[in-house]
C-alpha cells in the first residue's frame, strides 16, 4: 500500500491510500459521512489482490484530508471534489461510493460527468430517509465524533445539506449512462428494500444485490461477501481483460477500438446541381498538407449526399462547437429539413456553410480515392475563418464529449 493525495475543490488537499497495481483497471473507494478512508481496507486488499488497481479516499473533512477553514461541508463542494479528483486520475475508473460516498458519486456523474468514470456501485445509498432515520443516524454520528475525536470535522453535521444531496441524487439518477450496481446490507436501518428498488428502477440498467447479515455499514460488516459481490459485477460488467480485434472477427470490436480515437465532428456540405443544399455528419476529417492546403473527409457510400458531393466542384467541413450538438445528431440521419432546422449561408465559394460553427472551410474539390466502404474526398482549402472563443464538440467511443480543463 501507498499513500497519495489530490486537489480537491478550491485547492483543498485530499489524501488517499493506493493499493495493487498501477497497470491493473481501476476502483475508486469513497466512505460514507463520519467515516475515513480506513473502512475500505480489507475490500481494497480483495479488489486488489484480484487484478484491479486501488485508491481508497479521504472526503474533506475526514481522515487525513484537510478540513476547509471555511467550514464548507455543503453537497457541491463534496461533487466537485469528487469531480477534480476524477480528473486527476489517469484513467476512469469505477467509483464506489457508501451512503454519502454513493450520493456525491451519482451526482457527479449523472450531472454531465459520464465521461469521468466506467462504472458506479451505490453501497446503501438510500434515496429516501425519513425523519426518524435522519435523528438516529445524527445521533449515531454526534456520538461518534466524541469517541474518535480528530477522525472527522463534527462541524459537517451542522453544515451539511441532506435535502440538497437527496435531491440531487434522485435528479441524476436516470441520467448516469454506465454499469450501475446498488448493494444493500439486509439488515440496514437506513435503506429498506422498497426505497433500494425505487431508485434502482431509475437508473438505466441498474443492478441490485443485497447482502445477509450486513447492516448500513454493508463494507465493514461483511467485507468478504461484499467484495465479491463487487468482484463478480465488475467482470461481468466493465471486465478486466482488454477487447482484441484479429483480421475476419467481429467488425463492432474493431470499432470499438477505432472509437478510442477521440475526434472533432463535422457536417460536410455542398450544392446539388439543382442548387439545393445537401450535408451529413462526420468525424472522420483530417489535415493533409499545407503547402497545397489540403484536408479530406470519408463519406460512407450508402450516404444519401455522396452523389452531390463527389459531382460538385466545391463543398464545405464545418466544425461543430458543444453547442452544435443538436445539428450533428440532425445532418447524422436521413432528412429534407436538416438545413430548415439550422442556420446557415452561401459561402464565398458556392457551398454552404453552417452559420456559428467553430470553424468553416471552404473547399475546392482536389481528389477523390476508393477506400473501401467510403470516399476519400480531398478539397484544397479556398476560405477558412474560426472562432477561437468556442469549444469543440468531441466523440469519444461512441459518444459526444466535451473538453475538460485542469
Amino acid at each position: 500500500m501507498a499513500h497519495t493525495q489530490f486537489k480537491g475543490f478550491a485547492g483543498i488537499l485530499l489524501r488517499g491510500d493506493v493499493y495493487g497495481d498501477p497497470d491493473d483497471p481501476l476502483v475508486l473507494l469513497v466512505h460514507g459521512g463520519g467515516q475515513t478512508r480506513d473502512i475500505w481496507k480489507e475490500t481494497a486488499s480483495a479488489l486488489a489482490r484480484a487484478g484491479r488497481q486501488v485508491i481508497a479516499l479521504d472526503l474533506r473533512g475526514h481522515g487525513e484530508s484537510e478540513w476547509p477553514d471555511d467550514g464548507r461541508y455543503d453537497f457541491s463542494a463534496y461533487v466537485e471534489d469528487l469531480r477534480a479528483v476524477l480528473a486527476q486520475l489517469p484513467s476512469r475508473p469505477v467509483i464506489v461510493g457508501a451512503s454519502l460516498g454513493g450520493w456525491v458519486a451519482a451526482a457527479a456523474v449523472g450531472e454531465e460527468g459520464a465521461h469521468l468514470a466506467s462504472g458506479l456501485v451505490l453501497a446503501d445509498a438510500p434515496p429516501d430517509l425519513d425523519l426518524t432515520n435522519i435523528r438516529a443516524a445524527a445521533g449515531v454520528l454526534r456520538a461518534a465524533s466524541e469517541t474518535a475525536k480528530g477522525a472527522w470535522d463534527p462541524r459537517m453535521l451542522e453544515r451539511f445539506q441532506l435535502e440538497d444531496a437527496l435531491a440531487r441524487f434522485k435528479a441524476a439518477a436516470p441520467n448516469i449512462q454506465m454499469p450501475v450496481l446498488f448493494v444493500r446490507g439486509a439488515l440496514s436501518d437506513i435503506t429498506d428494500p422498497v426505497s433500494a428498488s425505487r431508485i434502482v428502477e431509475q437508473i438505466p440498467g441498474a443492478e441490485y444485490a443485497e447482502i445477509g447479515d450486513a447492516g448500513h455499514v454493508v463494507a465493514a460488516d461483511r467485507a468478504d461477501l461484499f467484495s465479491a459481490t463487487l468482484l463478480a459485477f465488475m467482470e461481468r460488467r466493465v471486465p478486466r481483460f482488454v477487447p482484441e480485434y484479429r483480421s475476419g472477427s467481429d467488425a463492432r470490436t474493431l470499432r470499438e477500438a477505432l472509437g478510442c480515437f477521440a475526434t472533432g465532428v463535422t457536417v460536410v456540405t455542398a450544392f446539388e446541381k439543382d442548387g439545393e443544399p445537401v450535408g451529413l455528419t462526420a468525424n472522420s476529417f483530417t489535415s493533409v498538407s499545407l503547402d497545397p492546403p489540403l484536408l479530406l473527409v470519408c463519406v460512407a457510400k450508402t450516404s444519401n449526399s455522396l452523389k452531390a458531393l463527389e459531382a460538385a466542384e466545391h463543398f464545405a467541413v464545418n466544425v461543430l462547437h458543444i453547442g452544435q450538438q443538436p445539428a450533428s445528431r440532425l445532418f447524422s440521419k436521413p432528412g429534407e429539413e436538416r438545413f430548415q432546422q439550422t442556420p446557415w449561408k452561401r459561402g464565398r465559394h458556392d457551398a454552404p456553410l453552417l452559420s456559428n460553427a467553430l470553424a468553416n472551410f471552404e473547399c475546392r474539390r482536389h481528389q477523390i480515392h476508393d477506400g473501401g466502404d467510403h470516399i476519400i474526398l480531398v478539397g484544397e482549402v479556398l476560405r477558412a475563418n474560426f472562432d477561437p472563443r468556442r469549444d469543440p464538440l468531441l466523440y469519444f467511443r461512441g459518444k459526444y464529449r466535451r473538453l475538460h480543463f485542469s
